[in-house]
Protein backbone atom coordinates (compact mmCIF):
# COMPACT_ATOMS: atom_id res chain seq x y z
CA UNK A 1 0.00 0.00 0.00
CA UNK A 2 1.31 3.44 -0.89
CA UNK A 3 1.98 5.97 1.91
CA UNK A 4 -0.82 8.21 0.58
CA UNK A 5 -3.32 5.34 0.61
CA UNK A 6 -2.27 4.35 4.13
CA UNK A 7 -2.74 7.93 5.31
CA UNK A 8 -6.17 8.08 3.73
CA UNK A 9 -7.23 4.95 5.60
CA UNK A 10 -5.94 6.30 8.88
CA UNK A 11 -7.96 9.48 8.32
CA UNK A 12 -11.23 7.53 8.33
CA UNK A 13 -11.86 5.96 11.76
CA UNK A 14 -13.77 2.69 11.92
CA UNK A 15 -15.25 2.51 15.39
CA UNK A 16 -16.72 -0.62 16.90
CA UNK A 17 -20.51 -0.85 16.63
CA UNK A 18 -20.63 -0.96 20.45
CA UNK A 19 -19.61 2.65 21.02
CA UNK A 20 -19.84 3.92 24.60
CA UNK A 21 -22.56 6.42 25.32
CA UNK A 22 -24.98 5.16 22.73
CA UNK A 23 -25.83 6.35 19.23
CA UNK A 24 -28.33 8.83 17.91
CA UNK A 25 -31.45 7.53 16.14
CA UNK A 26 -34.02 9.05 13.80
CA UNK A 27 -37.43 7.62 14.58
CA UNK A 28 -39.38 10.81 13.92
CA UNK A 29 -38.85 14.25 12.46
CA UNK A 30 -39.31 15.37 16.06
CA UNK A 31 -35.95 13.80 16.90
CA UNK A 32 -34.41 16.86 15.24
CA UNK A 33 -34.63 20.43 16.45
CA UNK A 34 -35.87 23.03 13.96
CA UNK A 35 -32.29 24.21 13.53
CA UNK A 36 -31.05 20.66 12.95
CA UNK A 37 -33.76 20.11 10.36
CA UNK A 38 -32.61 23.20 8.50
CA UNK A 39 -29.03 21.96 8.69
CA UNK A 40 -30.02 18.53 7.38
CA UNK A 41 -31.73 20.09 4.36
CA UNK A 42 -28.69 22.23 3.64
CA UNK A 43 -26.46 19.14 3.88
CA UNK A 44 -28.79 17.23 1.55
CA UNK A 45 -28.56 20.02 -1.01
CA UNK A 46 -24.78 19.97 -0.69
CA UNK A 47 -24.33 16.24 -1.19
CA UNK A 48 -26.76 16.37 -4.11
CA UNK A 49 -24.52 18.91 -5.80
CA UNK A 50 -21.42 16.87 -5.03
CA UNK A 51 -22.76 13.58 -6.37
CA UNK A 52 -21.37 14.29 -9.83
CA UNK A 53 -17.87 14.10 -8.31
CA UNK A 54 -18.33 10.37 -7.71
CA UNK A 55 -15.45 8.83 -5.78
CA UNK A 56 -13.88 12.27 -5.48
CA UNK A 57 -16.80 13.69 -3.52
CA UNK A 58 -15.84 14.91 -0.04
CA UNK A 59 -18.17 12.34 1.55
CA UNK A 60 -17.24 9.36 -0.66
CA UNK A 61 -15.38 7.68 2.23
CA UNK A 62 -17.41 9.06 5.12
CA UNK A 63 -18.87 5.66 6.07
CA UNK A 64 -15.82 3.53 5.41
CA UNK A 65 -15.85 0.73 7.98
CA UNK A 66 -19.53 1.27 8.82
CA UNK A 67 -22.18 -1.39 8.20
CA UNK A 68 -25.86 -0.57 7.78
CA UNK A 69 -28.56 -3.26 7.93
CA UNK A 70 -31.94 -2.90 6.22
CA UNK A 71 -34.91 -4.61 7.92
CA UNK A 72 -38.07 -4.27 5.86
CA UNK A 73 -41.46 -5.73 6.80
CA UNK A 74 -43.13 -3.88 3.92
CA UNK A 75 -42.36 -3.90 0.19
CA UNK A 76 -40.31 -1.02 -1.10
CA UNK A 77 -38.84 0.48 -4.26
CA UNK A 78 -37.72 4.00 -3.40
CA UNK A 79 -36.74 3.41 0.22
CA UNK A 80 -34.71 0.27 -0.45
CA UNK A 81 -32.89 1.53 -3.53
CA UNK A 82 -32.10 4.97 -2.15
CA UNK A 83 -30.76 3.68 1.15
CA UNK A 84 -28.63 1.02 -0.54
CA UNK A 85 -27.21 3.54 -3.00
CA UNK A 86 -26.71 6.13 -0.25
CA UNK A 87 -24.72 3.80 1.99
CA UNK A 88 -22.53 2.61 -0.89
CA UNK A 89 -21.89 6.09 -2.26
CA UNK A 90 -20.81 7.17 1.23
CA UNK A 91 -18.31 4.29 1.35
CA UNK A 92 -20.22 2.01 3.72
CA UNK A 93 -21.46 -1.58 3.51
CA UNK A 94 -25.15 -2.46 3.38
CA UNK A 95 -26.85 -5.71 4.40
CA UNK A 96 -30.45 -6.55 3.48
CA UNK A 97 -32.02 -9.08 5.83
CA UNK A 98 -35.15 -11.10 4.97
CA UNK A 99 -38.16 -10.00 7.03
CA UNK A 100 -38.92 -13.49 8.30
CA UNK A 101 -35.71 -13.46 10.35
CA UNK A 102 -35.51 -9.78 11.11
CA UNK A 103 -38.44 -8.35 13.04
CA UNK A 104 -39.94 -10.80 15.46
CA UNK A 105 -40.69 -13.71 13.15
CA UNK A 106 -38.23 -16.09 14.81
CA UNK A 107 -37.25 -14.24 17.98
CA UNK A 108 -38.22 -11.11 19.89
CA UNK A 109 -37.46 -7.76 18.29
CA UNK A 110 -35.31 -6.79 21.26
CA UNK A 111 -33.13 -9.88 20.78
CA UNK A 112 -32.67 -9.09 17.10
CA UNK A 113 -31.60 -5.58 18.07
CA UNK A 114 -29.15 -6.80 20.71
CA UNK A 115 -27.54 -9.16 18.20
CA UNK A 116 -27.21 -6.57 15.45
CA UNK A 117 -25.83 -4.05 17.92
CA UNK A 118 -22.69 -6.20 18.12
CA UNK A 119 -22.15 -6.40 14.36
CA UNK A 120 -23.36 -3.25 12.61
CA UNK A 121 -23.50 0.48 13.20
CA UNK A 122 -26.99 1.36 12.00
CA UNK A 123 -30.31 -0.30 11.19
CA UNK A 124 -32.91 1.08 8.79
CA UNK A 125 -36.38 -0.28 9.59
CA UNK A 126 -39.55 -0.23 7.48
CA UNK A 127 -42.35 -1.83 9.42
CA UNK A 128 -45.91 -1.47 10.69
CA UNK A 129 -45.97 -0.18 14.28
CA UNK A 130 -44.04 2.84 15.51
CA UNK A 131 -43.65 0.91 18.75
CA UNK A 132 -41.42 -1.59 16.93
CA UNK A 133 -38.79 1.00 16.00
CA UNK A 134 -38.96 2.52 19.48
CA UNK A 135 -38.49 -0.87 21.15
CA UNK A 136 -35.68 -1.72 18.74
CA UNK A 137 -33.81 1.50 19.51
CA UNK A 138 -34.36 1.12 23.26
CA UNK A 139 -32.96 -2.42 23.23
CA UNK A 140 -29.79 -1.47 21.35
CA UNK A 141 -28.61 1.99 22.38
CA UNK A 142 -25.30 1.61 20.51
CA UNK A 143 -27.19 1.36 17.20
CA UNK A 144 -28.33 4.29 15.11
CA UNK A 145 -31.90 3.29 14.20
CA UNK A 146 -33.67 4.96 11.28
CA UNK A 147 -37.42 4.87 10.78
CA UNK A 148 -37.86 4.25 7.05
CA UNK A 149 -41.67 4.08 7.45
CA UNK A 150 -44.19 2.97 10.02
CA UNK A 151 -47.96 3.16 10.04
CA UNK A 152 -47.71 6.32 12.15
CA UNK A 153 -44.81 8.29 10.62
CA UNK A 154 -42.65 8.55 7.49
CA UNK A 155 -39.90 10.99 8.49
CA UNK A 156 -37.41 10.22 5.70
CA UNK A 157 -40.06 11.12 3.14
CA UNK A 158 -40.63 14.47 4.82
CA UNK A 159 -36.93 15.35 4.51
CA UNK A 160 -37.05 14.68 0.78
CA UNK A 161 -40.34 16.56 0.44
CA UNK A 162 -39.05 19.79 1.90
CA UNK A 163 -35.74 19.54 0.08
CA UNK A 164 -37.79 19.35 -3.12
CA UNK A 165 -40.10 22.20 -2.17
CA UNK A 166 -37.15 24.37 -1.17
CA UNK A 167 -35.52 23.76 -4.55
CA UNK A 168 -38.64 24.86 -6.40
CA UNK A 169 -40.13 27.53 -4.14
CA UNK A 170 -37.11 29.00 -2.37
CA UNK A 171 -37.39 30.09 1.26
CA UNK A 172 -39.98 27.98 3.07
CA UNK A 173 -41.00 30.05 6.08
CA UNK A 174 -44.38 31.69 5.62
CA UNK A 175 -45.58 29.34 2.90
CA UNK A 176 -48.58 27.00 2.97
CA UNK A 177 -48.76 23.37 1.88
CA UNK A 178 -52.09 21.59 1.51
CA UNK A 179 -52.38 17.86 2.13
CA UNK A 180 -55.55 16.38 0.63
CA UNK A 181 -56.62 12.92 1.74
CA UNK A 182 -56.08 10.52 4.62
CA UNK A 183 -54.39 11.94 7.72
CA UNK A 184 -51.85 9.13 7.57
CA UNK A 185 -48.16 8.60 8.30
CA UNK A 186 -47.04 10.78 5.39
CA UNK A 187 -49.34 13.60 6.46
CA UNK A 188 -48.10 13.36 10.05
CA UNK A 189 -44.42 13.69 9.16
CA UNK A 190 -45.21 16.40 6.60
CA UNK A 191 -46.96 18.36 9.36
CA UNK A 192 -44.10 17.82 11.82
CA UNK A 193 -41.45 19.01 9.38
CA UNK A 194 -43.58 21.76 7.89
CA UNK A 195 -44.29 23.66 11.07
CA UNK A 196 -40.68 23.25 12.22
CA UNK A 197 -39.66 25.01 9.00
CA UNK A 198 -42.27 27.74 9.37
CA UNK A 199 -44.66 26.23 6.82
CA UNK A 200 -48.38 26.13 7.60
CA UNK A 201 -49.87 22.75 6.69
CA UNK A 202 -53.56 22.54 5.88
CA UNK A 203 -54.95 19.01 5.92
CA UNK A 204 -58.27 18.26 4.18
CA UNK A 205 -59.70 14.89 5.21
CA UNK A 206 -63.13 13.31 5.50
CA UNK A 207 -64.53 13.18 9.01
CA UNK A 208 -62.97 10.27 10.86
CA UNK A 209 -59.78 10.30 8.79
CA UNK A 210 -58.12 13.42 10.22
CA UNK A 211 -54.64 13.65 11.64
CA UNK A 212 -54.47 12.17 15.15
CA UNK A 213 -54.91 14.70 17.94
CA UNK A 214 -51.46 13.97 19.36
CA UNK A 215 -49.85 14.97 16.04
CA UNK A 216 -51.58 18.34 16.20
CA UNK A 217 -50.34 18.79 19.78
CA UNK A 218 -46.79 17.85 18.80
CA UNK A 219 -46.85 20.34 15.94
CA UNK A 220 -48.03 23.10 18.24
CA UNK A 221 -45.04 22.49 20.50
CA UNK A 222 -42.40 22.78 17.76
CA UNK A 223 -43.93 25.27 15.30
CA UNK A 224 -41.74 28.16 14.14
CA UNK A 225 -42.53 31.57 12.60
CA UNK A 226 -46.25 31.34 13.39
CA UNK A 227 -46.79 28.18 11.34
CA UNK A 228 -49.65 25.88 12.28
CA UNK A 229 -51.57 22.79 11.24
CA UNK A 230 -55.12 23.52 10.10
CA UNK A 231 -57.59 20.66 9.64
CA UNK A 232 -60.61 21.09 7.37
CA UNK A 233 -63.03 18.86 5.48
CA UNK A 234 -63.26 20.92 2.29
CA UNK A 235 -60.33 20.35 -0.13
CA UNK A 236 -61.00 23.69 -1.82
CA UNK A 237 -60.54 25.50 1.48
CA UNK A 238 -57.32 23.65 2.17
CA UNK A 239 -55.66 24.39 -1.16
CA UNK A 240 -56.62 28.07 -1.44
CA UNK A 241 -53.39 30.01 -2.00
CA UNK A 242 -51.17 27.00 -1.24
CA UNK A 243 -47.64 26.73 -2.63
CA UNK A 244 -48.08 22.98 -3.12
CA UNK A 245 -50.82 20.38 -3.00
CA UNK A 246 -49.77 17.00 -1.62
CA UNK A 247 -51.69 13.75 -1.65
CA UNK A 248 -51.14 10.05 -0.99
CA UNK A 249 -52.95 6.81 -1.72
CA UNK A 250 -56.35 6.43 -0.08
CA UNK A 251 -55.65 2.87 1.04
CA UNK A 252 -52.26 2.18 2.61
CA UNK A 253 -50.53 -1.16 3.08
CA UNK A 254 -52.45 -3.20 5.64
CA UNK A 255 -55.78 -1.48 4.90
CA UNK A 256 -56.74 -3.51 1.83
CA UNK A 257 -59.94 -4.79 3.45
CA UNK A 258 -61.16 -1.16 3.59
CA UNK A 259 -60.55 -0.52 -0.13
CA UNK A 260 -64.17 -0.20 -1.34
CA UNK A 261 -65.25 1.96 1.59
CA UNK A 262 -62.24 4.24 1.28
CA UNK A 263 -62.81 4.74 -2.45
CA UNK A 264 -66.34 5.92 -1.74
CA UNK A 265 -65.32 8.13 1.16
CA UNK A 266 -62.37 9.79 -0.53
CA UNK A 267 -63.85 10.25 -4.01
CA UNK A 268 -64.40 14.02 -3.43
CA UNK A 269 -60.73 14.35 -2.42
CA UNK A 270 -59.13 13.58 -5.77
CA UNK A 271 -56.56 16.20 -6.80
CA UNK A 272 -57.91 17.38 -10.13
CA UNK A 273 -56.85 20.16 -12.53
CA UNK A 274 -59.70 22.32 -11.19
CA UNK A 275 -58.50 21.83 -7.61
CA UNK A 276 -54.95 22.77 -8.62
CA UNK A 277 -56.31 26.02 -10.06
CA UNK A 278 -57.51 27.05 -6.60
CA UNK A 279 -53.95 26.96 -5.24
CA UNK A 280 -51.43 29.77 -5.64
CA UNK A 281 -50.26 30.56 -9.18
CA UNK A 282 -47.53 28.13 -10.16
CA UNK A 283 -48.37 25.73 -7.32
CA UNK A 284 -46.68 22.33 -7.37
CA UNK A 285 -48.20 18.89 -7.07
CA UNK A 286 -46.51 16.40 -4.70
CA UNK A 287 -46.98 12.69 -3.99
CA UNK A 288 -44.77 10.24 -2.10
CA UNK A 289 -45.50 7.38 -4.59
CA UNK A 290 -46.63 4.85 -5.55
CA UNK A 291 -49.63 6.66 -7.01
CA UNK A 292 -52.99 5.36 -8.16
CA UNK A 293 -53.83 7.57 -11.13
CA UNK A 294 -57.57 8.10 -11.35
CA UNK A 295 -58.04 7.72 -7.59
CA UNK A 296 -56.24 10.24 -5.37
CA UNK A 297 -54.85 12.17 -8.37
CA UNK A 298 -56.08 12.84 -11.87
CA UNK A 299 -53.76 11.66 -14.64
CA UNK A 300 -53.52 15.18 -16.06
CA UNK A 301 -52.23 16.52 -12.74
CA UNK A 302 -49.77 13.68 -12.18
CA UNK A 303 -48.23 14.15 -15.64
CA UNK A 304 -48.38 17.95 -15.63
CA UNK A 305 -45.40 20.34 -15.47
CA UNK A 306 -46.53 21.15 -11.92
CA UNK A 307 -45.78 17.61 -10.75
CA UNK A 308 -42.68 17.18 -8.59
CA UNK A 309 -43.22 13.52 -7.79
CA UNK A 310 -40.07 12.18 -9.42
CA UNK A 311 -37.97 15.02 -8.02
CA UNK A 312 -39.24 13.95 -4.60
CA UNK A 313 -38.24 10.37 -5.35
CA UNK A 314 -34.78 11.43 -6.47
CA UNK A 315 -34.33 13.54 -3.37
CA UNK A 316 -34.93 10.55 -1.11
CA UNK A 317 -31.35 9.59 -1.96
CA UNK A 318 -29.84 12.93 -1.07
CA UNK A 319 -31.91 13.48 2.07
CA UNK A 320 -31.01 10.02 3.34
CA UNK A 321 -27.34 10.60 2.63
CA UNK A 322 -27.55 13.71 4.78
CA UNK A 323 -29.30 11.74 7.50
CA UNK A 324 -26.70 8.95 7.49
CA UNK A 325 -23.90 11.49 7.67
CA UNK A 326 -25.58 13.25 10.57
CA UNK A 327 -26.02 10.03 12.53
CA UNK A 328 -22.84 8.11 11.64
CA UNK A 329 -20.26 10.63 10.44
CA UNK A 330 -21.07 14.03 11.95
CA UNK A 331 -17.61 15.34 11.14
CA UNK A 332 -18.61 15.21 7.46
CA UNK A 333 -21.99 16.85 8.04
Amino acid sequence: MSPSASAALRAVPSPSPRQPGGARSFLSVLDLTPAELQTALALAARVKGERALGSCAPTARALTGRHVALLFDKPSLRTRVTFEVAVRELGGEVLTLPPEVALGGREPVADVARNLERWVHAVVIRTFAQRTVKDFAAAAPALAVVNALTDEEHPCQALADFLTLQEHAGALAGRTVAFVGDGNNVAASLAHAGVMLGVTVRVASPRGYELPAHVIEQCGAVAQHGAQVVQVEDPGEAVHGATAIYTDVWTSMGQEDELAERRRTFAPYQVTPSLMQRAAPGASFMHCLPAHRGEEVHEDVFESPASLVFEQAENRLHAQKALLLTLLAPSHA
